[in-house]
């Protein structure tokens, strides 16, 4: 309560009082109120009559704020990216607090400034079903935030000052009238942290919210925290939209954009008046709470004396502009700042925001006009971010590809759905499966099950729930502790003194099992995707072999092959010096092809893992398609030029903010990096990256990188094999071997290699051509003689030999069965590399009967020992015991009648 008793409510007159209509506690200056101003206590009344002074456009509020506030002490910081790269729990910056979460907030990093102001855009998908509906619901919206780190020895402000601050602007500042704002009592929760808050309201809307952060969020349990957080958030787009008094917040903020959309799609604009009574009602949407949008069209109704259905269609084209031009500015700022679509994390975030507004595009009929749609937002946005303008062709050319991938998968979905129709499963169940695992929108699928004459119903918080499964990045797993008590300080790193350094000395602090801890240590621990360190330890009562090394705080712990030291001994340690210095070479060519990668391809990509290792090292990128032969010779072809460049490379430890402020937030390329001071890894000119991996001092140290293979691991990630030094020399030996040996056995030179091998590819082709003939006619031959052998059983054809023939062949064969004869299952068993083996597949007759091929399948593999499984359309077993192939092709009937 004391939290609340602000020195200014006293001072001014406020009054405290409950909301009549939701029960909270809140202040005031109007003698009259009884509710607290908030929808959906209260209906908007600043629509066509805003209280602001003038009026402003969005980058003018921006200013406005940001001004004001410098005027009081701040210090006005950079935005921060959307895409929280510095956070391990969340992939996309949620607010302006989220910039300071956990470093700063938990008190191990001081903030960038003190106080200070930011205009951080954040994105926050829970809402984006209510976008464009509710008038006041943004995918992307600026978030205004004035933040003081309060700690013991030194007092910014609190909440005094706080709501003095937030009063000045809103009535100095934009003119609105003191009686007219509300302070609403509340507690705010999120991004682990939590404390008493008060919510600003205006004629309805809230524009801020003030919170005054003194916890953290623990297993659901509050711990106060060592600092006093003031964390505000004051909304740009509401405040613009306040003072405009326009019918929705969309029209104010995406003007340009809406009227763009509305004469290209024909749409007309319903009157005013129906604009200005939705939106007032439009505010109290809340899914959870019954207020969907079916209770909007039957309010407005009320309202209106229109019927909801006729609403609906003056409305609803409406509606789907506003949030095409909502979601095209959050897709700006999301490749902008160097998002790639994929189907996890933070590229499945932005895959939904694009596919939702394709979607809606295509209900226009301009789905067609996507790219060029973006093109325009970016041209919008280039006088306020003219770094996203930069980006543009990335973000034009992700857009153009994700279309084309997005209508690919609108062609296959109808197959999908009509054979989920046929076995008779429920879709509207399966709608969330649907979108998740195939990329099918509800609309489509709903689309296409009305020309199957069946009805689903889409809930209407769809994309809300969709989005909510991908909202939160999974904490990597913590190494289980080691118990052992310290009997003197941490383990004194001496690969950072020296990498180079090959034996040490070093007094034994603890011993137990297998387990050593030493006062100082050469061997490199696990880490940041660098293997550890192996060699030996040398003292009085003998000698082990170093098999693992951890890290556990600050202790560094050897586990040894065995233990012969005690507690106090003195040591030698010697390292596998081919080891490490193989680790150095990749780790440091992992740090150089990345930055190669990023020049060739394009600022959008990020180290998205990476496991270095002595013969190959693999980095994995983010990127929107595979990479070309002509991509992957160039970013060699770059490494190598680094390498030959003999580059220096320095590590040293600087203060967090100092870091990012100097290289910014590509520092986190390698992942997140806790603590206060980072160890940033500079290659002179090219890159730099905070790193706690051993690298070498030059880049010529490194020696040739030669890149092995790529494969696509996921989409949206690319994966580059490679080997540096003399892992990269044996490779091309290899290599150069094998081409010997080619040239040998095709008995030409050198240069006439490659049409030696399409001569003998051409050979092959026809061969297997005459091979593939030879099969069909097998097929026939051996399918007409086993059509005729079939067993009826009932409405079932049923087909089991076990046959003499390859896995290849007897597919072909079950093929032939299958296509001859619709009513058939067939159940094939055959030998293969000492091994039995069966196929079971069954034709469309039987399948609409209820045949599952796999359940048969692994039945019959149970009887003769083996395992097996499948898909309704095709089963397969292995492992089986060769003596019982012929039984169990003679028990398929009594599986079957089961």
């Amino acid at each position: 309560m004391d939290i609340y008793q602000v020195r200014m409510f006293g001072r001014l007159g406020f009054a405290r009082r409950r909301c009549d209509s939701c029960g909270r506690f809140f202040w005031t200056l109007d003698p009259d109120r009884v509710t607290c101003g908030d929808s959906p206590c209260d209906e908007y009344t600043f629509l066509g009559n805003p209280p602001t002074r003038r009026s402003y456009e969005l980058h003018e509020m921006e200013q406005e704020f940001l001004r004001f506030f410098e005027e009081s002490g701040h210090t006005i910081i950079k935005r921060y990216p959307v895409v929280a790269r510095w956070r391990d729990d969340i992939y996309l910056t949620i607010a302006s607090i989220a910039n300071f979460q956990p470093w700063v907030t938990s008190g191990l990093v001081p903030p960038p400034a003190n106080p200070l102001v930011v205009s951080q855009p954040s994105i926050r998908l829970k809402d984006i079903d209510n976008v464009g509906r509710s008038g006041k619901h943004f995918t992307l919206f600026f978030m205004g935030g004035h933040h003081a780190f309060n700690t013991r020895e030194r007092t910014a402000y609190w909440n005094h000052e706080t709501v003095e601050y937030c009063h000045q602007f809103l009535t100095e500042r934009l003119g609105i009238r003191p009686e007219e704002i509300t302070y609403v009592e509340g507690f705010w929760e999120g991004g682990g942290n939590a404390g008493e808050d008060f919510e600003v309201n205006v004629r309805g809307l809230e524009v801020a919210t003030l919170v005054f952060m003194r916890y953290a969020v623990k297993n659901g349990e509050r711990v106060p925290i060592p600092l006093n957080i003031v964390d505000t958030g004051y909304g740009m787009e509401r405040l613009t939209w306040l003072s405009k008094g326009e019918p929705t917040s969309y029209d104010s903020i995406f003007g340009p954009m809406v009227e763009e959309l509305l004469h290209r799609s024909g749409v007309s604009r319903p009157p005013n008046e129906i604009l200005k009574i939705n939106s007032k009602l439009a505010g109290m949407i809340d899914v959870e709470s019954g207020r969907g949008l079916k209770w909007l069209r039957e309010k407005v109704a009320e309202k209106t004396g229109k019927k909801p259905e006729e609403l609906d269609s003056l409305l609803r084209p409406l509606e789907s502009i506003y949030a095409v031009a909502d979601h095209l500015r959050c897709l700006a700022f999301m490749f902008g700042d160097g998002i790639t679509p994929s189907n996890v994390g933070e590229g499945y975030l932005a895959r939904l925001v694009l596919r939702r507004t394709i979607r809606l595009l295509r209900e226009m009929g301009l789905e067609e006009e996507f790219t060029e749609l973006m093109r325009k937002e970016l041209e919008l946005l280039k006088p306020s971010f003219p770094e996203l303008w930069r980006e543009r062709e990335y973000v034009l050319r992700v857009c153009e590809l994700e279309a084309k991938r997005y209508a690919e998968t609108l062609r296959g979905g109808e197959g999908i759905i009509q054979r989920m129709v046929e076995r008779g499963i429920d879709i509207s169940g399966e709608l969330l499966r649907l979108y998740d695992s195939r990329g099918l929108p509800p609309e489509i699928v709903q689309e296409i099950c009305t020309k199957l004459g069946v009805s689903v119903k889409i809930p209407e918080d769809f994309y809300i729930q969709a989005a909510k499964l991908h909202s939160s990045s999974p904490r990597s797993e913590k190494k289980e502790e080691v118990r052992m008590t310290l009997a003197g300080p941490p383990t004194v790193p001496l690969y950072y003194e020296n990498p180079y350094l090959r034996e040490f000395e070093a007094e034994v602090l603890e011993s137990r099992e297998e387990l050593v801890i030493l006062d100082r240590t050469a061997f490199y621990p696990e880490g940041g995707g660098q293997p550890c360190d192996l060699g030996e330890l040398k003292g009085e009562s003998g000698t082990a072999k170093v098999l693992d090394v951890q890290k556990y705080g600050e202790t560094i712990v050897h586990k040894l092959d065995r233990n012969p030291f005690r507690k106090g001994e003195r040591v030698k340690g010697i390292l596998d010096w081919e080891r490490r210095v193989s680790l150095m070479r990749h780790h440091t060519a992992t740090h150089i092809l990345l930055e190669a990668a990023r020049r060739v391809l394009g600022s959008h990509v990020w180290q998205h893992g990476a496991q270095k290792g002595t013969e190959r090292t693999r980095l994995d990128v983010t990127h929107y398609q595979r990479l070309t032969e002509e991509e992957l010779r160039e970013i060699e072809r770059l490494a190598n030029n680094i390498v030959m460049q003999n580059l220096s490379v320095t590590c040293r430890w600087m203060d967090r903010n100092e870091a990012e402020a100097k290289h910014g937030f590509v520092l986190y390329q390698g992942g997140v990096v806790p603590g206060a001071k980072v160890r940033v890894v500079e290659i002179e000119g090219w890159n730099t990256q905070a790193c706690a991996g051993v690298h070498c001092s030059r880049t010529g140290e490194v020696g040739p990188i030669v890149i092995v293979r790529t494969e696509r691991i996921q989409d949206g990630v690319e994966r580059l094999e490679f080997s540096a030094g003399e892992a990269a020399v044996e490779l091309i030996q290899e290599r150069y071997k094998k081409i010997a040996e080619a040239l040998r056995i095709l008995r030409c030179p050198p240069e006439q290699l490659p049409e030696a091998t399409l001569r003998l590819f051409e050979q092959w082709k026809k061969s297997t051509k005459e091979l593939e003939k030879l099969r069909r006619k097998l097929g026939e031959v051996v399918g007409g003689s086993l059509l005729q052998e079939a067993k009826r059983m009932g409405e079932i054809l049923l087909i089991a030999r076990k046959l003499d023939l390859g896995k290849e062949d007897l597919l072909k064969l079950g093929e032939f069965l299958i296509k001859n004869e619709p009513r058939s299952v067939v159940v094939l068993t055959y030998e293969e590399e000492g091994t039995g083996n069966l196929v079971v597949m069954a034709g469309q007759e039987s399948l609409r009967l209820g045949i599952h091929c796999g359940k048969i399948a692994s039945e019959l593999s149970k009887m003769a020992g083996g395992k097996g499984g499948g898909t309704a359309e095709l089963g397969q077993g292995g492992g089986l015991e060769i003596s019982k192939l012929e039984e169990i092709a003679e028990k398929a009937g009594e599986i079957i009648r089961c």
